[in-house]
């Protein structure tokens, strides 16, 4: 089984103390309940105009923080769960992507987190959680062509030992590493702050891997818990 090791940098871990992270590596088998990742989207989004955890703003609000931090601009670029939620609210729901797609923006909205998803195969080395130089390339689309830009000096980005692969932490993921349901080996990364509770981010990392095991029967799965210390 193809496994991820995720590395996070002091630095990183200084600039938001207590960062945890759910990294769940999955091998998988042919998709055979595609409707899986639909049905838990327009239920999320249904959660999210009716409900939501109690200490879901909180934790928003806690990720805007550190955002601000690193020199992001949050109502610009906010966290993913945030961009999400904005999305719902605006538009009442989300247009269906890809079932696995679907599923894990269901548990970023059902749980207030950011989930990212990746295409393992394509990474070269381990993903890692660093402040960018500046000088890193990560691909992306302008004007509907391939595009490689740089991150700002003093971002924080996943990247792998060929570049970025998710630029502001968790805001925009690159093209290389795109996640689909065509996929073989899958890594996804829940990433919380403090101020979501442990068992609510077990509870997200739960929903994930039952959803992918009813939308593919038989795949593999590996989850690690990522922690960094807390300021005293």
């Amino acid at each position: 089984m193809l496994t991820a090791y995720p590395s996070i940098s002091a630095n990183v871990a200084r600039l938001a103390p207590g960062f945890r992270a759910l990294s769940i590596s999955i091998s998988a088998d042919p998709l055979v309940n595609a409707s899986v990742g639909e049905e838990a989207l327009r239920k999320a989004c249904e959660y999210v105009l009716y409900g939501q955890p109690a200490w879901a703003e909180v934790h928003l609000d806690a990720w805007a923080k550190v955002f601000r931090a690193f020199g992001a601009k949050p109502k610009r670029t906010p966290c993913s769960a945030e961009a999400l939620r904005k999305r719902v609210i605006r538009g009442g729901s989300m247009a269906a992507l890809d079932p696995v797609v679907d599923l894990y923006n269901a548990v970023s909205l059902r749980y207030a987190v950011p989930v990212g998803g990746e295409n393992l195969e394509a990474y070269c080395g381990s993903p890692q959680l660093i402040i960018a130089d500046g000088s890193e390339p990560f691909d992306t689309l302008k004007d509907g062509q391939p595009y490689v830009e740089n991150p700002e000096a003093g971002e924080v980005i996943w990247c792998d030992d060929t570049g970025v692969t998710c630029r502001r932490w968790n805001w925009r993921q690159g093209i290389r590493t795109r996640l689909s349901s065509s996929d073989k080996h899958m890594w996804f990364i829940l990433e919380s702050l403090p101020e979501m509770p442990l068992e609510a981010l077990y509870e997200a990392g739960k929903m994930l891997t039952d959803g992918l095991e009813v939308m593919m029967p038989g795949l593999k799965s590996e989850v690690t818990l990522i922690e960094t210390l807390q300021a005293n």
